[in-house]
C-alpha cells in the first residue's frame, strides 16, 4: 500500500477539504472531460448550460462549508492549490451577476447559481456521504453528459466508476498499488518491516517516496508543506475580528498569543505554558481555515491545526529541533495517516470527527514521538493512544460552519497528541491495544454512528446550541 505524503498533505484553501477542496477539484475534472470531447453526443450539438447537484453532507452543510462557492470556482477552472484567495470573492460575484462561467480553453457556459447549483437533501448518492454530480445540457435543455464524483475526505476525489469498481471487487485507485520497497498496509506490517530492515518509519516512508521522485525533490516538497503550515500559523496570529458565516464567532488566536508573549517577556510562571502555545497555534490555523484562507490538509482542513501546532511546539520547546526533524515528522505522520485512511477513513461525513481530529492527533503524536527518538513500537503506541481517546467523537458543526466546536477541538487534539507522544516514549513500546485494533474500532464506530452526527449539522451541538 502506498499513499504519498503529498496526497495527505495538500496545500489548498478553507474551510473544508471534503466540502471545498474536493468539490472544486471535481468541477475541474468535469471540465477536463468536457474539453476532451471523448463522450457520445449528436453531431454538431454544443454544450450550452452546466448544472451541479450536491447530495448528502454536501447538501446539508454546503453553504456553511462554502461548497457552493467552491463549485463555482472549480467550474471557472480553478484548483485549490492554485487559486488566489484574494481573487475568489470577485470571481464568484461576477458569476452570480452574469450567470455565465468562462473557464479558460472553453466557450462560455450558462450557469445560474440560483437554479443550476442544486442542494438536494432528499437523495443521498450510494458511494459516499459527500456525493455530487455535474451535468451538461444543450440549448434545448437536453442532457448531454452527466458525471458523479465523491469527495471522500482530505481533498481526495473519486469517480462513480472508481467506486463501483472497488465495490465489484476490482482494484483500488492507482495510488494504493504496492510497487514500493516497504508497502505496509497496516501498522503491524509497518512494525514488521521496520524490524526486518532496521530502518525507522520515516526512513521506510522516504524510501517509498523516492521511488517516485529524487531525494532533493522530496525534501523540497516537504519544506514547502511546512512553510505553508508555518505561514498559516503566522497569518492566523496576525488576524483579528469576526469570522464569516453569521455565527459572529470572534478570532481569539491573536489575543491569546499577545497574552502569552507578555507572560514570556515578564518571565511569569505558567504551569500550562506548553499547552497554551499548542492551543494558540492550532487555533490560529483553524481560524484561517474557517475564514477561507490558505491551509494544508493534515489530513483534512477541519483538522488542519493539529499537526502544524505540534510541529511548531517541537521547534519552540526542543533545543535540538532542526529541519531534518521537521521532514522526519512529516514522513512519519504521513505513514500513520496512510494506514488510517487505507483501513478506515479520514472523512467526518463518513465516520465523524474521530476520523478527522482523531486521525490528525494520531499522526501528530507519531511524528513527535519519532523526532523525540522513539522506536517504531513507541511511535505506533503514540498514534494508538491519541486515536483511542478520540473514538466516538461526532462531527456536529454549528450552523454548518467549521468554527464551533472545530477550532477548539483542534487545540485539544494537539494537546492529546503531545501527551500521547510523551507517554509512549517514556514506555517500552509494549501496550495492550494495537493501533490496527484502534483503527478498526474507529471504522466500526463510524458505521454505527447515526448520520445526524456525521457532518450534517442535524444533531449534537449543531441542534442544541441553536435551540438554546
Amino acid at each position: 500500500m502506498f499513499l504519498s505524503v503529498f496526497d495527505l498533505y495538500k496545500i489548498g484553501i478553507g474551510p473544508s477539504s471534503s466540502h471545498t477542496m474536493g468539490p472544486m477539484t471535481a468541477a475541474t475534472m468535469f471540465l477536463a472531460e468536457l474539453k476532451d470531447g471523448q463522450w457520445p453526443r449528436p453531431s454538431g450539438v454544443k454544450v450550452f448550460r452546466l448544472k451541479a447537484r450536491l447530495h448528502g453532507s454536501l447538501a446539508f452543510t454546503g453553504v456553511g462549508h462554502a461548497t457552493d462557492s467552491a463549485v463555482i470556482l472549480g467550474l471557472c477552472g480553478n484548483l485549490p492549490d492554485q487559486v488566489d484567495p484574494d481573487r475568489m470573492a470577485p470571481l464568484i460575484e461576477t458569476v452570480w451577476a452574469e450567470k455565465i462561467i468562462r473557464p479558460e480553453g472553453h466557450p462560455a457556459y450558462r450557469f445560474d447559481p440560483d437554479t443550476d447549483l442544486i442542494m438536494d437533501r432528499r437523495i443521498a448518492l450510494p458511494g459516499h456521504a459527500n456525493g455530487l454530480a455535474f451535468e451538461a445540457y444543450d440549448v434545448d435543455e437536453r442532457l448531454l453528459l452527466r458525471r458523479v464524483y465523491y469527495s471522500i475526505g482530505g481533498g481526495f476525489v473519486v469517480t462513480e466508476e472508481e467506486v463501483n469498481t472497488v465495490k465489484r471487487g476490482g482494484a483500488a485507485a492507482p495510488a494504493t498499488v504496492a510497487d514500493v520497497p516497504y508497502p505496509f498496509a497496516s501498522a503491524s506490517q509497518m512494525l514488521a518491516m521496520a524490524k526486518a530492515s532496521g530502518l525507522s518509519i520515516s526512513d521506510m516512508k522516504r524510501a517509498n517516496e523516492e521511488t517516485r521522485m529524487s531525494r532533493a525533490a522530496l525534501d523540497e516538497g516537504l519544506d514547502r508543506i511546512w512553510e505553508a503550515m508555518r505561514s498559516c500559523i503566522e497569518r492566523g496570529l496576525a488576524q483579528d475580528g469576526i469570522m464569516p458565516g453569521g455565527l459572529k464567532v470572534r478570532r481569539r488566536a491573536r489575543h491569546l498569543h499577545d497574552r502569552l508573549q507578555e507572560e514570556w517577556r515578564q518571565n511569569r510562571r505558567n504551569p500550562l505554558l506548553a499547552n497554551d502555545w499548542l492551543s494558540v497555534y492550532a487555533m490560529a490555523v483553524n481560524e484561517e481555515n474557517a475564514a477561507g484562507g490558505r491551509v494544508v490538509t493534515a489530513p483534512t482542513n477541519g483538522a488542519a491545526g493539529v499537526v502544524p501546532a505540534v510541529m511548531r511546539y517541537y521547534l519552540h520547546f526542543h533545543d535540538d529541533a532542526d529541519q531534518k526533524g521537521i521532514r522526519d515528522f512529516l514522513l512519519t505522520s504521513a505513514a500513520i495517516g496512510g494506514v488510517i485512511k487505507h483501513n478506515a477513513s479520514i472523512s467526518g461525513a463518513e465516520v465523524g470527527c474521530q476520523g478527522e481530529v482523531g486521525s490528525a492527533s494520531a499522526m501528530a503524536a507519531a511524528g513527535l514521538a519519532a523526532v523525540l527518538g522513539g522506536m517504531p513500537e513507541q511511535i505506533e503506541n503514540a498514534a494508538e493512544i491519541a486515536l483511542e481517546h478520540h473514538l466516538g467523537m461526532t462531527c456536529d458543526p454549528v450552523g454548518g460552519l467549521v468554527q464551533v466546536p472545530c477550532i477548539e477541538r483542534n487545540a485539544l487534539g494537539a494537546v492529546k497528541a503531545v501527551t500521547a507522544a510523551s507517554l509512549a516514549v517514556k514506555g517500552d513500546g509494549i501496550h495492550f491495544v494495537s493501533l490496527d485494533a484502534c483503527i478498526e474500532t474507529m471504522r466500526q464506530t463510524g458505521l454505527d454512528m447515526n448520520e445526524r452526527y456525521k457532518e450534517t449539522s442535524q444533531g449534537g451541538l449543531a441542534v442544541n446550541v441553536v435551540e438554546c
